[in-house]
């Protein structure tokens, strides 16, 4: 049976669905046979993360990945998809040194089949999210635990465990809202203050981390799959343990090949007979 295409997924569709209290499911991908996968389903956006980084390449941190990196990735991502909107991370030092650089940037996201960027920062990148809105630039804002920058002052800490930095966070999601970000994620910040801003910001608040009362919930693909155990956040719920099946898999090919059960008759190509007859006259003049 031939599956119905599905019309795309669009920035409109996805601040209406904050207005008519629908769920936002977003998750990560990093390649082209994953996104296919995506693409089948009822996800509204995929995001090219940064934490491509720790996942695909083995980085102890987000911060080493680069825009070349970044690029092949989104381009993988943006070949299997047609229906979700497609978000790419913005790596670190891609667009903190300046407002041309950080426009150049997310110029060659769109270029290469991105719908949208995501910005992680509050204050210190206001005035370049309004810079790139203005130019037309769809920006997803993202604020809370800032894996690019905050491990550097505090590490992977819980944010919004008291009134002060809560008060902190909302009006940092009200400036990324009036400099025009079209979402927000919103990562590792307490059930209560996520609750908080989810009502006054009116724009859909993305939640990691952040409780059930938020807009919609991401999860990095990995994590979800169980194929990447290196960290194991409170906030990650495993579906699935992938890596243990893949080990099972991989081990039951090595045995096969080493006790000669694989390749068997199905999976092996033959020549005519008489091609082969032929070559067997032919090797004897050899």
């Amino acid at each position: 049976m031939k599956k119905q295409k599905k019309s795309k997924v669009t920035i409109s569709q996805i601040l209406d669905k904050k207005k008519n209290r629908e769920k936002i499911s977003m998750l990560t991908a990093y390649d082209y046979s994953i996104s296919r996968i995506c693409n089948e389903t009822e996800l509204d956006i995929v995001l090219i993360g940064d934490s491509a980084a720790t996942v695909m390449l083995g980085y102890d941190s987000t911060r080493k990945i680069g825009m070349e990196e970044m690029m092949t990735y989104c381009k993988g991502v943006a070949n299997g998809i047609t229906r979700q909107l497609i978000v790419a991370d913005m790596p670190f030092g891609s667009y903190q040194t300046g407002i041309s650089d950080s426009v150049r940037n997310a110029f060659k996201f769109l270029r290469c089949g991105c719908d949208a960027v995501k910005l992680e920062g509050g204050w210190e990148i206001v005035d370049i999210i309004k810079n790139l809105t203005g130019l037309g630039v769809p920006v997803m804002g993202h604020i809370g635990l800032k894996p690019q920058t905050t491990p550097l002052h505090q590490g992977y800490g819980l944010q919004g465990k008291t009134a002060e930095d809560a008060v902190m966070l909302i009006r940092e999601a009200r400036a990324l809202e009036e400099a025009g970000v079209f979402s927000i994620v919103l990562e590792k910040v307490t059930s209560e203050v996520s609750s908080v801003i989810t009502q006054i910001v009116k724009v859909p608040i993305i939640g990691i981390g952040c409780g059930p009362y938020v807009d919609g919930q991401v999860l990095v693909i990995h994590d979800m799959l169980g194929l990447y155990n290196d960290m194991e956040p409170k906030f990650v719920k495993k579906y699935t343990n992938m890596a243990d099946q893949i080990f099972d898999v991989i081990q039951e090919y090595d045995n096969e090949i080493k006790s000669g059960k694989f390749p068997q008759e199905g999976h092996t190509y033959h020549m005519t007979e008489e091609e082969y007859a032929q070559l067997k006259k032919m090797l004897k003049r050899v």
